[in-house]
């Protein structure tokens, strides 16, 4: 290369010299780059297109510069062309050559990962410098010339995202009510475009609409509406289902329509702001821990969360080894893509958001800690007890299944102070005892009057009564620090 380019440069030269002609005057006296081992010639130069918006571009290629007009010398022919970009106010910034053709012309798909990478996706003007290369070649071979270094200012295509949003309806009776807020992660929205919201409905036929954070920061959840930044809904009034697509101006040009939740019950709503999809999950409040405390098994489904409500629920126990889990809901138990954990791997701090795939971590493995999680806030904290040494069991049971109140039916510790049986029960009744004794510290049943439900709290006060369910096959989990239980009905 650097042979023939003293061999264009003394051609270029020579014939600057012996010519009269005004076609080669601007390629006298060529200069050498040696860091690119490039030429310039004087008067061959590259100019910036305009800036792109990628969100209007309709086309696979968009102009980034124009070349000069100057002359090549005989027998030169011009071949292809590069940019190396280099991003404007990025510390330690990654240059990146993209291939144009003549015209300056790149494609789309080659240029707009650029921007994205270098700033994300923002839909904010960005500034590269941009060194322009072009290759002369003749007899086969190419020399290369340098042609300038121009802004090369590109914006990537993004539809608008705010940074919060906020679910309405029937169920606020139309108004702002900060519960329903949607939950996200602390990256850049246009890095996570996902929100997320856990909420119960009361009613049948719930009619609702989201609400981003400028209507709220304006005062007016309606203050903008038929806008790119206004009230978000669906294209059609009324529509019942559980995925589609968000809009914020119907096919119509009207304001956006109310979706709506045919049945009352606890769902879960996922927002994708980039593509503007929704998706709608019936639930059941049954939320199950892995990890190192259940072997980290798909299959294990012996540490239930404790459901204090629907949406808070908290699991007591002492957090041994490394002390490190994950959350699944039941429908989802042993699909990994949609288990919960928060956005840094094995954080261990007393509180945080479940936003990403990362372990959860107690503050410190090996202590009694109860875990509690608000699905309503998508938040956690780890509470430490007060007792450290709380009453140890050898063994936990079912007393009075089938009416034998002589023998038990030994439920297994599957992590300390946490029980698990799955049996079939005859209707009837029964209590839960330790050490196969009545007087063997743990007595435990109903209070006088007490309801059936499939979760509560049990007595241990030397009062308690019988517990009384129909006739099926259950998983019972017990714990003999909160008396805590569930039954679920296989």
């Amino acid at each position: 290369m650097k042979k023939l380019s003293l061999y264009i440069s003394i051609a270029l030269a020579g014939l600057f010299m012996g010519s009269c002609s005004e076609d080669f005057k601007d390629w006298a006296d060529p200069q050498t780059n040696p860091q690119e081992d490039a030429i310039t010639i004087p008067g061959f130069t590259a100019t910036a297109a305009q800036a792109i918006d990628f969100a209007s571009v309709t086309t696979d290629s968009v102009n980034t510069f124009s070349l000069s007009s100057a002359a090549l010398p005989e027998g030169f022919t011009l071949g292809n062309a590069r940019l190396e970009l280099t991003p404007q106010g990025v510390e330690n910034a990654t240059k990146t050559t993209v291939n144009t053709d003549l015209n300056g012309k790149g494609a789309v798909a080659d240029l707009a990962p650029v921007v994205e990478s270098a700033y994300g996706k923002r839909p904010t003007a960005r500034t590269f410098d941009a060194q322009v290369y072009v290759n002369a070649i003749k007899d086969g071979q190419a020399v290369l010339i340098d042609a300038g270094k121009i802004n090369l200012v590109m914006t990537p295509k993004a539809p608008f995202i705010d940074t919060n949003y906020y679910l309405v309806g029937q169920m606020t009776d139309w108004s702002l009510d900060t519960k329903f807020k949607f939950t996200h992660s602390d990256a850049d929205v246009y890095e996570d475009p996902v929100f997320t919201i856990m909420f119960t409905t009361t009613d049948d036929n719930q009619y609702w609409k989201i609400i981003p954070q400028g209507n709220v920061d304006a005062g007016n959840i309606w203050a903008v509406e038929n806008n790119p930044k206004g009230v978000v809904g669906v294209e059609k009034d009324g529509d019942d289902a559980m995925s589609g697509t968000l809009l914020t101006t119907t096919s119509k040009g009207e304001k956006a329509n109310a979706g709506k939740i045919a049945k009352a019950g606890t769902y879960q709503m996922t927002i994708n702001m980039m593509d503007y999809t929704y998706t709608i999950k019936q639930i059941a409040p049954e939320y199950y821990l892995v990890g190192k405390l259940q072997g980290w098994s798909d299959k294990n489904k012996t540490c239930l969360l404790y459901a204090e409500t629907a949406m808070v629920q908290s699991y007591t126990t002492q957090w041994n080894d490394d002390a490190n889990l994950k959350i699944w809901l039941g429908s989802d138990f042993g699909n990994w893509d949609n288990a919960y954990g928060t956005a840094n791997d094995g954080d261990n701090s007393a509180n945080g958001k479940l936003a990403g795939s990362g372990a959860i971590v107690c503050p410190e493995p090996g202590a009694l800690y109860t875990f509690k999680v608000d699905f309503s806030t998508m938040t956690y904290s780890w509470i430490k007890l007060a007792n450290q040494n709380p009453t140890k069991f050898e063994k936990v049971g079912l007393i009075g299944v089938g009416g034998d109140w002589e023998n038990d039916v030994d439920m297994t510790e599957v992590t300390p102070h946490n029980w698990f049986i799955e049996t079939t029960l005859p209707a009837g009744s029964f209590k839960i005892r330790a050490n196969h004794k009545w007087n063997g510290g743990g007595n435990w049943g109903f209070v006088e009057n007490q309801e059936y439900k499939s979760t509560g709290k049990l007595t241990n006060d030397g009062n308690s009564k019988d517990i009384k369910v129909a006739a099926g096959k259950y998983r019972i989990f017990f714990n003999d620090i909160t008396c805590e239980y569930a039954f679920i009905a296989e």
